[in-house]
């Protein structure tokens, strides 16, 4: 059975108006979970069905599979893997897992540890004297990007102008034409391309020279899959930059949100430090910093619920939706630390399951616990804040945050 969704709830979900709370509006779409649209595309909505197609084989991650091909972000480059399917996307994924995280690297985060603890001490140093504070642009924005720096291999004299490039990068994700001045999309194009010729360049000068950080490893390792390609290598390092940064920074905003939202819980964590933890599981449930996968492609006709989506159809997969459905979790519009069944899709699931969720979730983790311990009566300035225009990445553009007690002690 195949039943066709009025437009207008998807229209209110992207539409900017509601960027602020869309969840009502999830609500609504999760009354016909599997929902056809006029263009033809299918969106879905409910945990069990976004569960079933995250893990359905016959579901595509490549643009190249739909009917009706979109263009994709990267047509002129090597896709990243997150843009490829299985066996490439197995052996891409494999290989760059064995610098990044369990099992050959299981080490990597908790060695990351004093760097990550050492950068959020310093942005929040930075902040000492200010009775107004913006949580983006001093601490969730410019954290992710020096950890990445350092990961990558970047020099310490080139992170001014590679903070510069992802700024310009990042912000043209949000490009909106009917507002926004062309130099914006120019801006971020030109951020683009400059980007990858930095990263080439790092890349060239790794070969035969070994190092600790993950470009020599990708660039020298051989491995039983063999070893990427200079272009597979700069594809895998936008992807952790563009994909990795942005979802950080909306994890830790977000978080940060919610807890000044939440008076009792900021108050709890200050005197349970460790509470921190499953916090920052209940955010990527509650709060997701990843909202929608806007498309996956059929490969055949698959069949989900009592719906079979035909071959080439696009299908956009509501992850925010699931979340927060009443049919998986007890009163899912509760924000709960101490929720117990917990098996979110804050990071997606599946073989594209994010593979830097280790790293953003401890980055969260100590991040909100810093700013937490540190912050003195903190009140939101603007509730709710200005959001980004992106339905996909959701998050605040700015966090504005006023001390009762003055300055940052």
């Amino acid at each position: 059975m195949t039943t066709t969704q009025a437009p207008d709830t998807l229209h209110r979900i992207l539409d900017y108006s509601s960027r602020s709370d869309p969840y009502p509006l999830y609500a609504e779409l999760r009354r016909t979970p599997v929902a056809r649209q006029e263009n033809g595309s299918y969106v879905v909505s409910t945990y069990r069905e976004l569960a079933e197609l995250l893990h359905d084989p016959h579901v595509s991650s490549d643009v190249r599979n739909l009917a009706h091909p979109m263009p994709s972000m990267e047509a002129d480059t090597t896709p990243a893997f997150i843009h490829m399917d299985p066996p490439e996307h197995d052996r891409l994924r494999r290989m760059a897992m064995r610098h990044f995280g369990p099992p050959h690297t299981p080490g990597l985060v908790d060695g990351l540890e004093p760097v990550l603890t050492a950068t959020v001490g310093e942005l929040v140093d930075d902040m000492s004297g200010k009775e107004q504070i913006d949580v983006v642009d001093d601490l969730a924005y410019p954290f992710p990007v020096t950890v990445i720096c350092r990961l990558l291999g970047v020099p310490r004299e080139d992170e001014p102008k590679f903070r510069l490039w992802v700024n310009d990068l990042i912000n043209s994700i949000d490009y909106n034409p009917a507002t926004d001045p062309k130099e914006k999309l120019e801006k971020g194009v030109a951020a683009r391309q400059d980007l990858r010729e930095f990263l080439g360049g790092l890349v060239a000068q790794r070969h035969g020279h070994p190092g600790d950080d993950l470009l020599s490893k990708l660039a020298n390792d051989d491995g039983p899959d063999g070893r990427m390609t200079d272009e597979e290598i700069i594809s895998t390092a936008n992807l952790l930059l563009i994909a990795g940064h942005e979802t950080t920074v909306n994890l830790i905003a977000n978080g940060m949100l919610t807890l000044l939202r939440h008076p009792r819980v900021l108050q709890r964590l200050r005197g349970e430090p460790e509470l921190v933890v499953p916090l920052v599981e209940e955010l990527l449930r509650y709060e997701p910093p990843v909202h929608i996968i806007p498309w996956r492609a059929a490969y055949s006709d698959v069949a989900v619920g009592d719906t079979v989506i035909p071959k080439g159809s696009q299908i956009m997969l509501m992850l925010a939706s699931g979340s927060r459905d009443p049919q998986r979790f007890v009163e899912p519009d509760r924000f709960d630390p101490d929720r117990r069944d917990n098996q979110h899709l804050g990071f997606g699931s599946g073989i594209h399951l994010c593979f830097g969720g280790p790293l953003a979730r401890r980055e969260a983790q100590i991040a909100l616990g810093e700013m937490v311990r540190r912050l003195d009566g903190p009140t939101l300035v603007t509730d709710p804040p200005p959001y980004r225009r992106s339905p996909v990445l959701r998050g605040p553009i700015h966090l504005q945050v006023r001390q009762n007690g003055g300055p940052l002690r």
